[in-house]
């Protein structure tokens, strides 16, 4: 007869790595801790323990989309753009466009809700030429 222990087990690497570059990434975006809390949905003491150890995040699922619609938007800016200048500060530039209406891509992220997270990426994918 098989045995099942319920331990929390290590989360996988990378899970890790991909917080160490959401991290990065929102660092280069000038977010405040306050945005990065709110982007991805963690509290002030998770926000502090993951930049220490990212290993020890134990994030839900919901935090895992947030960290993947981070990684997207920043690979879908780079596509975009060739100059750093462009990649890591178009988040921060007003857009006129009807879903932001002056508005930058930031602000609305940092609403904290998941909703936005998703309609922004959205969008800036389709100037890439995404399949939206």
């Amino acid at each position: 007869m098989m045995q099942h222990t319920a331990t929390r087990s290590e989360p996988p690497p990378n899970v890790s790595a991909g917080l160490k570059a959401v991290f990065n990434i929102l660092d280069k975006w000038q977010c405040t801790p306050g945005q990065i809390q709110n982007i991805l949905s963690i509290s002030r003491a998770a926000l502090y323990k993951y930049r220490q150890h990212p290993e020890s995040a134990s994030l839900s699922r919901d935090q895992l989309e947030r960290l993947s619609y981070v990684l997207n938007i920043h690979a879908a800016l780079r596509t975009l753009f060739d100059n750093p200048g462009n990649v890591y500060g178009f988040m921060s530039l007003a857009n006129d466009n009807p879903y932001f209406n002056g508005r930058t891509p930031l602000e609305v992220i940092s609403s904290g809700q998941f909703a936005d997270l998703y309609e922004t990426f959205k969008r800036i994918d389709a100037l890439r030429g995404g399949l939206w």
